[in-house]
């Protein structure tokens, strides 16, 4: 299946033939968002994959990756180039520190005085984006990682149907790290704690001229004991996590209160946590009056964590979402 439309069919298919000029990159599925944005750099500009020096020999993997240069998404990637990035789910954090690194470069990577600097780490470029859009995407965190740490929460105590236990299993098989000899805290896991996701946001600006869109995703409803369980029709991949993640509430270890407020979710993501970077400047989506330099928050979604990719087991038909979607990032000024 394509990952932009699934079940629903080729999204990026659908969109080209509508007129839109549409890639899909495809990054490390467990990888962190730093080694993501190096990944997506260099498909899209077409050059050879560069970690940094700095980064990779502190995260002790290689330096260099894939070279794109015979296969570039953008063949006129230049001083014209105008991108509107969408990242789903952990792609949101891709895609917004991909915008960070090419507006104001990496300062660690650039004190390497390293004869090889990558472009991406220079900055300089960050006009080529127009506009960033969020979709699912745990730009806080998702507690569906920091219920395992917390000693005041029992996970295994969640009221969960009994089926959704070897659905969780499954799940979880498919995103293990392999690969032990890399550092721990170099990971898609590490960056989606509370904590770290956080420390991430600190690093990550709100560029003045960029539009920004996020879009939360939410399918679940309160119990009458103030937790959270997932509705019918929900994946059955994330039916379990959804009833730990909304039934959770407690501190992480780096002194962060996790209220109630963070018991809806979309299966995998708490959808407050979707909406927009803590402390980033934002408001309700208004689509007559867009702004640049602030997060223009749609209302939660309706659907699960992989709704508005048209779904796993079930289908969802997204096409006219994102061809209203695009049309209104076309008519931006």
């Amino acid at each position: 299946m394509p990952y932009w439309g699934m079940r629903g069919g080729d999204l990026i298919a659908f969109l080209r033939s509508r007129g839109f000029d549409c890639y899909a990159a495809s990054v490390s599925p467990m990888g962190r968002a730093w080694d993501r944005a190096c990944e997506l750099y260099a498909q899209i500009a077409g050059t050879r994959v560069d970690y940094g020096k700095t980064h990779s020999e502190k995260y002790r993997h290689g330096r260099y990756g894939r070279d794109f240069s015979s296969c570039p998404l953008l063949p006129e990637w230049g001083p014209q180039t105008r991108l509107a990035l969408f990242g789903h789910s952990f792609g949101g954090t891709t895609v917004r520190l991909f915008s960070e690194l090419i507006a104001n470069g990496d300062p660690e990577e650039r004190a390497s005085k390293d004869a090889d600097l990558s472009p991406l780490f220079a900055g300089g470029t960050g006009d080529r984006i127009r506009a960033v859009v969020t979709l699912a995407s745990p730009m806080n965190g998702t507690t569906a990682y920091d219920i395992f740490s917390d000693p005041s929460f029992d996970p295994e105590k969640a009221k969960a149907p009994r089926w959704s236990v070897p659905f969780s299993r499954l799940m979880s098989m498919r995103t293990k790290t392999r690969d032990g000899s890399r550092d721990g805290r170099d990971s898609a896991g590490y960056d989606m704690r509370l904590d770290h996701a956080m420390e991430l946001n600190r690093r990550i600006s709100t560029l003045g001229h960029v539009y920004y869109f996020s879009v939360p995703c939410s399918y679940t409803s309160p119990r009458a004991d103030g937790t959270h369980a997932p509705k019918r029709g929900m994946e059955p991949l994330f039916v379990l996590r959804s009833c730990q993640i909304g039934a959770y509430a407690g501190r992480t270890a780096g002194g962060f209160d996790v209220g109630e407020a963070w018991r809806e979710n979309d299966g995998l993501v708490n959808t407050v946590s979707a909406a927009c970077p803590l402390g980033a400047p934002y408001a309700p989506l208004d689509k007559s009056h867009i702004l640049p330099g602030l997060w223009n928050v749609f209302p939660a979604y309706q659907g699960d964590h992989m709704s508005l990719q048209g779904g796993l087991f079930h289908r969802h038909d997204i096409r006219g979402f994102y061809l209203e979607l695009l049309e209104m990032i076309s008519r931006l000024q």
